[in-house]
């Protein structure tokens, strides 16, 4: 599985224009937020030293449950563990200087991303086909892929209309947390 998702995770960064990928190595399925996952996001932190990281959300959701796959939660608490207060911290996981030569780095903000009560709206009705260009990439994760695009456009101009765009838009909504 875990070649699956790399070659999808790839064609589906190739589509967007990313051409830098961290693979961190934990399973598909048993992602957890601990020290483990904390340190190797924060190694990735210190070697990339983003001004923003984009992460998704730690809470669960009832009303998006496909917002809510347990990966995705453990990975959006571990994240922002790791930009505050461990990637900036030179006491925690000391092993990162000393045995990695990655020095401390502070992420000046955080977008949290499918979380319940976004504050920032970004209009993405320009770029909704190749963001589903990109997601149908993963064709091991879609049981219905022909309704993906229809699910995708209800839910970007859902976002698009609780952020007051106008109809028709699309959008993406975040929580911007300063984390300077």
């Amino acid at each position: 599985m875990a070649r699956i998702r790399r070659k999808e995770q790839t064609a589906a960064a190739n589509i967007l224009g990313v051409t830098e990928l961290h693979w961190l190595g934990f399973p598909d399925g048993a992602v957890l937020p601990d020290l483990n996952l904390r340190r190797e996001i924060s190694a990735v932190i210190r070697m990339v030293k983003p001004d923003r990281v984009l992460t998704q959300s730690a809470e669960r959701r009832y009303d998006r449950i496909y917002a809510s796959h347990p990966d995705h939660l453990a990975t959006g608490e571990a994240a922002l563990c790791a930009v505050y207060p461990d990637a900036r911290n030179e006491f925690a996981f000391p092993e990162l200087l000393s045995e990695r030569g990655l020095a401390p780095h502070s992420v000046p903000e955080t977008w949290i991303m499918a979380g319940p009560n976004p504050k920032h709206f970004v209009d993405t009705t320009n770029m909704m086909d190749k963001k589903i260009e990109a997601l149908l990439c993963h064709a091991s994760q879609h049981q219905e892929p022909a309704e993906l695009p229809m699910r995708m456009r209800g839910w970007g101009e859902q976002i698009a209309q609780a952020g007051g765009l106008p109809a028709g838009r699309t959008a993406e909504a975040f929580l911007v947390v300063d984390t300077k």
